[in-house]
């Protein structure tokens, strides 16, 4: 699939993706470019319901942009392919739910990648930073993303002062959803995805749909637009036989089977 380093583990409906770029999985515009792929490539599997995004190794998750290729010549403003810097921060219309494995360090477009998804897991070890204001540049998916995680004043604080801050933190502002211990991480991480790989797909993916379309609209709209079936996969859902089948299942007292559709 590609020379990048990245390696993939499929189970069933779930697809881990490790980020194994030593010395510390610093990305540059090839592995962004194929990082894109892999989740497009997610994204675009109706057999796939679940994407787990990690590090490899046990100290960095991931640092953010390679200054060493910058230096040789990678352009900070270079394609970085479908998906945008990481794969996912830019991915249109990714309606399935991803999680987020921080094993160690989260810096810079790090901790951009790792606030691309829905949930994050973090390592008792972990730790976070948005350096870009010592070295005179800017944060801009943090900027956009992070006041909308966390208490806007301390979102602010992060950005302004370039601060580091530890994974307690981080869980008590509320950006990390549990803290797990190292060894343990990847078992919880998968524990989690393989309770969304059994959960009704098409719900998700009108919840994802139904946040997105809300960041920027009015309550009455945003409810106008989902009552409309303005939205495509709240019009999917309604009209699928799981929508029958969640009814089905509880008049009967039985566990649904969802098939997608």
């Amino acid at each position: 699939m590609t020379d990048a380093p990245i390696r993939t583990r499929r189970d069933g409906a779930i697809l881990e993706v490790t980020l194994d770029r030593p010395k510390a999985n610093a990305i540059d515009l090839k592995t962004s470019v194929a990082m894109g792929e892999v989740f497009r490539d997610f994204r675009d599997d109706p057999e796939l319901r679940v994407v787990i995004i990690t590090g490899g190794g046990d100290k960095f998750f991931c640092p953010g942009w390679d200054l060493k290729a910058a230096a040789d010549g990678d352009a900070v403003d270079g394609d970085y392919g479908v998906g945008g810097f990481g794969g996912l921060q830019e991915l249109r219309e990714l309606n399935k739910p991803v999680i987020a494995a921080v094993n160690g360090i989260a810096c810079g477009g790090g901790l951009e990648l790792a606030l691309s998804a829905d949930m994050i897991l973090a390592a008792e070890h972990a730790s976070f930073a948005l350096p870009e204001i010592r070295s005179g540049t800017v944060a801009d998916a943090a900027s956009i993303k992070l006041p909308k995680r966390i208490p806007y004043h301390i979102a602010m604080e992060l950005l302004l002062t370039g601060r580091w801050f530890d994974v307690d933190e981080a869980h008590r502002w509320g950006l990390v959803n549990e803290i797990v211990a190292a060894d343990q991480l990847m078992d919880r991480a998968w524990e989690l995805a393989r309770l969304l790989a059994s959960g009704p797909p098409l719900v998700y993916a009108a919840i994802k749909e139904i946040v997105r379309d809300a960041e920027d609209a009015k309550f009455q709209d945003a409810m106008n637009r989902i009552t409309r079936r303005q939205l495509r996969s709240v019009d999917v859902l309604y009209d699928s036989d799981d929508q029958m089948e969640g009814a089905r299942a509880f008049a009967e007292k039985r566990d649904p089977v969802w098939k997608g559709c």
